[in-house]
């Protein structure tokens, strides 16, 4: 019985002990540490996904993520929000680039003020961010045009529908238009037009689409509003199941109209996979926990990765139910 009881409590020390050394490891941060995420169109349903996880990853580090961005689509916007949170001297930030050189600057101050930045989904590959993490947009747009070529027989006319200027954009369309003049040449883009990420400008411009392309066999749209806005004009065409839609992330909206058959499918972005890593990067930079060479800071050396891409996979109706947010 003394045995026993002795093993037991040998072992509750044990137990207390490690706990203890984990509670104090290399990667457990204060309450008081604050990391921001800031975004822009700051009210979509897209970043909650990304956002969940850099706050899961807090969690885990005993931090504190707060979200924050500018209301539109407008880099000045945005510069001003990041400026606001650059003044508070957060202990990281995450930052998502509504125009690459219109954040350039803003980030570069604040890694001159020793605050760690990271971008993700979309890049300012010129500032002095230490990492960029996101969706290889490019190979992603290549995605979405053998998808859509496979929906409409390898032939026909499509259009696409984007938002101009903005590099991941830019680059999800390049992928989309080179793969389709390499692989099939059959399949030709007649139109392409900004959707500026507002649904009911998506929609004006799909309907234009229509009407000037009544041949029209199928649309990419590099943005989830874009989708919902041609799923609309599409449906009100009564051109739905003709007019083959491939949209871009996985918002309720689209899921929705994926269950209904209007849009076929839709590229799912490692969001949550955004938020975590950059979480973990900002953390592990803040903490000195990376050391490619010794006295990095000082030399100008990355201590991360330029570039993480976080994944890409196909929605269909076969497997949006478990792109569903329970």
């Amino acid at each position: 019985m003394k045995r026993s009881l002795a093993v037991v409590v040998a072992l509750l020390l044990a137990l207390a002990f490690s706990t203890l050394a984990l509670a104090s490891g290399p990667f457990v941060g204060e309450p008081k540490e604050e990391y921001y995420m800031v975004t822009f169109v700051s009210g979509i349903e897209y970043w909650k996904g990304c956002f969940a996880g850099m706050e899961d990853a807090a969690q885990l580090l005993g931090v504190k993520a707060i979200y924050t961005g500018a209301p539109q689509a407008d880099v000045n916007q945005q510069v001003t929000v990041l400026e606001q949170v650059i003044a508070k001297s957060p202990a990281g930030i995450a930052v998502t680039c509504s125009n690459p050189d219109g954040l350039r600057a803003p980030i570069d101050k604040a890694i001159e003020a020793g605050i760690p930045v990271v971008t993700f989904d979309a890049d300012s590959p010129l500032s002095k961010r230490y990492c960029y993490l996101g969706t290889g947009n490019y190979n992603a747009g290549a995605m979405a045009a053998r998808y859509l070529a496979g929906l409409i027989g390898g032939k026909g006319e499509v259009a696409i529908s984007t938002v101009t200027g903005q590099l991941n954009h830019e680059e999800r369309k390049a992928g989309f238009i080179d793969t389709l003049a390499r692989e099939y040449p059959n399949v030709k883009v007649v139109a392409t037009g900004n959707d500026n990420n507002d649904q009911t400008i998506a929609a004006t411009l799909v309907a234009g689409f229509l009407q000037a392309h009544p041949n029209l066999s199928g649309i990419f749209c590099t943005d989830a509003l874009g989708g919902v806005g041609a799923a609309t004009s599409v449906r009100e065409a009564g051109k739905a199941g003709i007019v083959r839609i491939v949209s871009f992330d996985t918002d309720q909206g689209t899921l929705d109209l994926i269950n209904e058959g209007i849009i076929d499918a839709s590229i799912a972005q490692g969001t949550w996979n955004m938020g975590y890593w950059s979480m973990l990067m900002l953390f592990s930079v803040r903490h000195d926990l990376v050391k490619p060479v010794e006295g990095w800071q000082t030399k100008g050396i990355n201590p991360l990765p330029g570039v993480v891409d976080t994944g890409t996979n196909v929605v269909t109706k076969e497997n949006v139910e478990a792109f569903y947010v329970k």
